[in-house]
């Protein structure tokens, strides 16, 4: 059985300060489970500290919220998987709405992003979702197996073996409109038959689902009762002590019964 994943996306937030001193107490609020694995994705400029504040044997995974596909090279302002291996990271989000809305992205980066991410031994935590004209459309099946398709297309099986994928509706992300346990349910379903038919029924099975999204300790436990969902990826809500233990809290008691 799948892991339960929670992993805090702090987008642009934080100082490196604000960063280690929110770790140090992070850690001292959220106890370590036998069932869920946690991980957090600070800016850039907080890694460094931020692995210092976890120290070498915290149980909190260290990852980045996006990387550019060249190891080293004339790429001003960009930031490669080597240089994140060296920094302690052990996953990256990569094809995140919001830089796929707001900076452009598009599927074909996204996949050789990825192919860096694996050579490197990231793991990559793939998103994909539609916006709210796409779902009023009835195309929200179509979306999400165009982005797997473009951001995974080519890749062999074995590949695939630590690949996770957020399910994030656009329309849900900073909006406070989470979809609803139905809706992200569905969507779900629909990526993980994609993985099998396009590749095998163990890449589906292995592969962690996430719903990202509006995610707040009130709707988190209808969506993690679902067998389907794998974990979170949180926002807002991830940048709360409070809210993101609670939330710890309540996958923890859920992964006990997996």
């Amino acid at each position: 059985m799948r892991r339960i994943l929670i992993v805090g996306n702090w987008k642009m937030n934080k100082t490196a300060s604000e960063a280690a001193a929110f770790v140090r107490d992070l850690i001292k609020a959220l106890p370590a489970s036998p069932s869920v694995d946690f991980g957090i994705a600070p800016p850039f400029t907080a890694l460094e500290s931020v692995r210092a504040a976890l120290g070498a044997s915290a149980f909190i995974q260290l990852g980045a919220q996006n990387m550019f596909w060249e190891d080293q090279g004339a790429y001003t302002g960009e930031i490669s998987a080597p240089m994140l291996r060296d920094l302690g990271c052990r996953f990256v989000i990569l094809g995140h709405s919001e830089r796929r809305t707001l900076f452009g992205e598009q599927d074909d980066a996204i996949h050789k992003k990825i192919r860096a991410a694996l050579k490197h031994g990231l793991q990559a935590i793939l998103c994909i979702g539609e916006s709210l004209a796409q779902r009023e459309r009835g195309t929200t099946d179509e979306v999400l197996t165009g982005q797997l398709q473009g951001g995974l297309g080519g890749f062999r099986a074995e590949e695939l073996t630590t690949l996770s994928i957020a399910y994030e509706p656009v329309w849900a992300i900073g909006t406070g409109r989470a979809a609803t346990v139905d809706q992200a349910i569905a969507a779900h379903c629909t990526i993980r038959r994609f993985l099998s038919a396009t590749w095998t029924a163990d890449v589906a099975d292995r592969a962690r689902i996430l719903y990202g999204g509006s995610v707040t300790p009130e709707n988190v436990e209808g969506l993690l009762k679902s067998d389907q969902i794998d974990g979170a990826l949180i926002g807002g809500a991830c940048l709360r002590i409070d809210s993101f233990v609670k939330i710890a809290a309540v996958a923890q008691s859920i992964g006990v019964n997996r």
